[in-house]
C-alpha cells in the first residue's frame, strides 16, 4: 500500500478546510444572539451527581473496551492491548481530522494486536453499525414534536434501513456471504465496487464468526453502553439544574452523536452544540441555556475521553521506549483502507 508523500498531504489538508467551516458555520449559527453573561449562568446546583457524570464515563468506555475485545476474541487479543488501542484512537478521533484514530488503530496497532489490517477494519464497521442503530433507535423514540419534520423523517428512514440491515446482518450472516458474492458479480467491476464488496464481506465474516448468541451479546453490550452515555447527560443536566423533561437527555445524547456524521472538524465541534441546542429546546429548555450545556458537556467529553486515550497512550510508550515523533508515525500510513 502507498504511504504519504507532501503531495497526499496537501491533499489531506485542502480536505480539513471545509470541515472546519462547517464547525466554525455552526457555533456561529448556534451562539449567535446569546448574550456572554449566559456562558456564567451554569453551576454546580447538585454537585452530588458528579459522581455520575465520573462513573458512568468510567462504565461506559470500559464497555467499549470490552466490547471489541470481543469482536478481536477469535484472534485471541488481549483485553489490555485493545482497551489501549482503542482509547488511542479515540483520542486521536478528537484531535485530528479525517478519522486518523481509526486509520492508526486499523494499521498502526494491528502488529500489538496479532490481527490483519482487514479483520480490524471489520470490526471498525460493525462497532459503526451496532452504535448507528442503538442510537438511531433512542433518537426517533425521543424526538421532540418542535424538531423540524425533515430531521424526523430522515432519522424514521435511517432507522427503518440500518434495523433492516442489521438484524439481517447479525442473524443471517452464514447465508449472506455466498448471495452477496453474486449481487456484486453482477455489477460493473471497478475499484469501490471490489472495496464495498470486500468490506461487507468483512463484516459478514466477523459476524459469522460471532454466531447469533455473540451477536446478541454485543447488540446487548451496546445498548448499555449507550445507557450509560445517556445517563452521563442526565447526571450532568441534574448537576446544573437545566429544567427538561424526562426525554430531553436522551434525545440531546442521541442527536448529537448523530451529528458527529456530518463533515466537521475532529470532534464534531459546532454540529455537537447545535444538536444539544436543539434537542434540549425541543423538551423545555431555554435555547441559550440549553446551547451552554451543548458546550459544557461537549467539552467534558473531550477532555475526558482524549486525556484518558492520550495518558495511555504516552504511558505506552514511555514503557515501550518508543521515541518515533507520532507526526512520523502518521505520515507513514497507508493512504487508503485495506
Amino acid at each position: 500500500m502507498q504511504t504519504s508523500t507532501p503531495q497526499t498531504r496537501s491533499r489531506n489538508l485542502v480536505k480539513t478546510i471545509p470541515g472546519l467551516l462547517v464547525s466554525a458555520f455552526f457555533l456561529w449559527y448556534t451562539f449567535r444572539g446569546i448574550h456572554p453573561s449566559e456562558f456564567r449562568s451554569l453551576s454546580f446546583v447538585h454537585p452530588v451527581w458528579i459522581a455520575g457524570v465520573l462513573g458512568f464515563t468510567l462504565v461506559g468506555y470500559t464497555l467499549r473496551c470490552v466490547r471489541w475485545a470481543r469482536m478481536l476474541q477469535s484472534a485471541n487479543a488481549r483485553f489490555g492491548t485493545c482497551a489501549r488501542v482503542l482509547m488511542t484512537s479515540l483520542a486521536a478521533n478528537n484531535i485530528m481530522p479525517l478519522r486518523i484514530g481509526d486509520i492508526m488503530r486499523i494499521f498502526t496497532y494491528a502488529p500489538d494486536l496479532g490481527v490483519a489490517p482487514s479483520a480490524i477494519f471489520s470490526t471498525v464497521i460493525l462497532e459503526k453499525l451496532l452504535d448507528v442503530f442503538v442510537v438511531g433507535l433512542i433518537f426517533v423514540q425521543t424526538a421532540g414534536r418542535d424538531l423540524p419534520t425533515n430531521i424526523r423523517r430522515g432519522a424514521d428512514a435511517a432507522l427503518l434501513i440500518s434495523t433492516v440491515g442489521l438484524l439481517v446482518l447479525m442473524f443471517g450472516a452464514g447465508q449472506l456471504e455466498a448471495p452477496m458474492r453474486k449481487i456484486f458479480a453482477s455489477l460493473p467491476q471497478n475499484k469501490l465496487i471490489a472495496k464495498m464488496e470486500h468490506w461487507l464481506l468483512l463484516a459478514i465474516s466477523t459476524l459469522r464468526q460471532m454466531g447469533i448468541r455473540g451477536n446478541i451479546v454485543l447488540l446487548l453490550y451496546s445498548a448499555v453502553i449507550w445507557f450509560c452515555e445517556g445517563m452521563i447527560f442526565v447526571s450532568a443536566i441534574h448537576l446544573v439544574g437545566i429544567q427538561t423533561d424526562l426525554l430531553g437527555p436522551w434525545e440531546a445524547v442521541s442527536f448529537a452523536n448523530l451529528s458527529y456524521m456530518l463533515p466537521s472538524s475532529p470532534g464534531a465541534i459546532g454540529p455537537f452544540e447545535w444538536a444539544v441546542k436543539l434537542a434540549l429546546a425541543s423538551h423545555g429548555t431555554s435555547r441559550a441555556i440549553a446551547a451552554v450545556f451543548g458546550l459544557a458537556i461537549h467539552a467534558w467529553m473531550l477532555i475526558s475521553v482524549t486525556g484518558a486515550g492520550g495518558l495511555i497512550f504516552l504511558v505506552h510508550r514511555f514503557r515501550s521506549h518508543n521515541h518515533i515523533p507520532l507526526l512520523e508515525e502518521i505520515e507513514t500510513l497507508p493512504t487508503e483502507l485495506p
